[in-house]
């Protein structure tokens, strides 16, 4: 492969200039500075690498459904959804054709539209088109209520409203294309671009961001844009081999949610200025955005995988009888907790109260002792139980 730095630098200045009827000229160029982004570049790679040798395959199913929810939550929450990431899940849970209430049908749709994207970039050769934009549009808004918005449909604004993008709190307002046919040739024209940066061996790290940014500026659809173009930078990402982190971008969009619309508005500011690399801190972003996404998921297979196998561990010395029917409930108990317990926190559960309902304190306390001795359970210095794979000097400060 060539060598990133050279390959970006080479073509920092080639541009597409495409003239409107209406618009005016629109100006598509790769603007970043290979110099500054290569070693980040660098780092996502070796992030990715690490991720791909963990064991996906034992833990592919929990980590997929946890992907998603978070994805969905996560862009959902940026365009103000108001469910909670749980809330989100248990919608996903549902049969679609059940669901019938706006926020979550967001949720729903989105789900859909990441189908329609994962199976997409899936396909060998698959490449970016307008049809496959229009049909992850239609898959987002579908059922939705909005005064103008067709799910999959341009917009073409009529004299009267005037379409606006963007605050003064998140660096300005941006009135982009307002007219059809401006919006249908900006579309076409985004994506001839896009082959060009392909064919010329620019990667998707690089080529996935802009392809969110020029999206936005044109703004082609009524309603669903911000949702429409993180699924096309994900889809785009993964169709080059990038797997979950592509999605899990969107948690980390919201997280840092002020810098996220800030740059959309300096990158476009500082093209028109003509600012050398005016690009450069939006991919920056989005770099550092894919290697904590990719970090944080490697972290979390290790963690489902530590849990499994202590899972088994449970089970095999139960077993074989070295452990008895509470114990073994208790460690179920804790597992299924997102939260430690505190010894007297658990003795206040109904379900720990009904196993020794009829037995001693000091069976009680045979029975922690047991779990401690085996190593199975930890208790730390506020007297919280852990599972015993967790180090107590990683546990969070609660």
């Amino acid at each position: 492969m060539p060598d990133i730095e050279d390959v970006l630098n080479s073509l920092s200045e080639s541009e597409m200039r495409i003239e409107t009827r209406r618009f005016g000229p629109f100006t598509f160029c790769l603007g970043v500075d290979g110099a500054v982004l290569a070693p980040l570049y660098q780092r996502v790679l070796d992030a990715h690498e690490r991720f791909k040798t963990s064991p996906l395959s034992q833990v592919a199913r929990q980590l997929e459904r946890e992907v998603v929810a978070s994805s969905i939550f996560g862009t959902n929450s940026i365009e103000g959804g108001t469910l909670s990431e749980e809330e989100t899940q248990q919608v996903l849970d549902l049969d679609p054709a059940q669901v019938r209430e706006e926020e979550q049908l967001r949720a729903v749709n989105l789900k859909v539209a990441y189908d329609v994207a994962q199976q997409a970039a899936m396909m060998p050769g698959w490449r970016l088109e307008v049809p496959f934009v229009q049909r992850v549009h239609a898959a987002i808004t579908q059922r939705l209520t909005h005064p103008h918005n067709q799910p999959g449909v341009f917009r073409d604004n009529p004299k009267t409203i005037k379409t606006h993008v963007g605050n003064r709190e998140h660096g300005g307002r941006y009135q982009p294309p307002q007219h059809g046919h401006d919006i249908e040739t900006l579309m076409q024209a985004l994506v001839i671009w896009h082959q060009g940066l392909e064919e010329r061996q620019i990667p998707a790290l690089i080529r996935a961001p802009l392809v969110h940014y020029y999206y936005e500026l044109i703004h082609p659809f009524w309603d669903g844009n911000g949702r429409v173009g993180r699924v096309l930078e994900a889809a785009l990402l993964q169709a080059d081999g990038f797997q979950y982190a592509p999605f899990a971008l969107a948690r980390y969009y919201l997280e840092h949610i002020d810098d996220y619309f800030m740059l959309f508005n300096r990158c476009r500011r500082d093209a028109k200025k003509n600012v050398v690399h005016p690009h450069t801190p939006f991919i920056r972003f989005h770099l550092e955005g894919m290697r904590i996404s990719i970090n944080r998921l490697h972290d979390r297979v290790n963690r489902i995988v530590k849990v499994l196998l202590f899972q088994t561990q449970v089970r095999h010395l139960y077993d074989e009888k070295q452990l008895n029917g509470r114990q073994y409930t208790i460690i179920n108990q804790l597992l299924a907790t997102s939260e430690p317990l505190t010894l007297a926190d658990i003795r206040r559960e109904p379900w720990y109260q009904n196993l020794y309902l009829k037995l001693s304190d000091k069976t009680r306390q045979r029975d922690l002792y047991r779990l401690r001795e085996l190593g199975l359970v930890t208790v730390d210095p506020k007297e919280q139980l852990w599972p015993g794979f967790v180090s107590l000097q990683s546990a969070p400060d609660n």
